[in-house]
C-alpha cells in the first residue's frame, strides 16, 4: 500500500507540474499563426499492423497549409530497411495541407517513418514554421 502511495504522489507532482513544460519556442502571441504545424491524419494510420502490402500511397496531413515549393521534404528513415521503396515522386495535394509519397511496400514488414526529425526540419507551414516532429508506423499483412 504505501508503494502504490509514493506512485500516487509521484503522478500528482507529474500532472501539477505538466502545463509548465517548455515544448519548444512558444512566444507570447500564442495562436494558430504562430504555433507549428502538426500531422493531424496519416494514411496508413500509425500502429496499424494490417496495412495492404499493395497500398501506393503513403500520405501525410498537416494542421495548417505548408510550404508546397521546392520539393525538399523531410520523410526521414529510422534505420536501414525501415523506408519504403520510392514508386515515384513525392507530392503535395491541392488542399495545401496533405504530402503524399508514392511507394510500393512489402508483405509483412515494419515500416517506421519520421516526419520531421533532427536536423531535417523541411516540413514548414507558410510562415517558415517546422513542423512538429512525428513518427509513423506500421506494419503490412501478408500477400496476395
Amino acid at each position: 500500500m504505501r508503494t502504490a502511495a509514493h506512485a500516487f504522489l509521484l503522478l500528482l507532482l507529474v500532472v501539477a507540474s505538466a502545463p509548465d513544460c517548455p515544448a519548444g519556442e512558444i512566444t507570447d502571441d500564442f495562436s494558430l499563426d504562430t504555433l507549428p504545424p502538426s500531422v493531424v491524419r496519416t494514411v496508413p494510420l500509425c500502429g496499424d499492423d494490417a496495412v495492404d502490402p499493395n497500398l501506393s500511397e503513403i500520405s501525410v496531413t498537416f494542421s495548417k497549409d505548408m510550404k508546397v515549393t521546392g520539393h525538399c521534404w523531410s520523410w526521414c528513415s529510422v534505420q536501414e530497411g525501415s523506408f519504403p521503396v520510392l514508386s515515384g515522386a513525392t507530392e503535395f495535394l491541392g488542399d495545401n495541407r496533405t504530402c503524399v509519397l508514392h511507394v510500393a511496400l512489402e508483405a509483412e514488414k515494419t515500416y517506421a517513418i519520421w516526419i520531421n526529425v533532427d536536423e531535417f526540419q523541411s516540413f514548414q507551414d507558410t510562415q517558415g514554421h517546422p513542423a512538429v516532429p512525428y513518427l509513423l508506423v506500421f506494419r503490412t499483412g501478408p500477400g496476395e
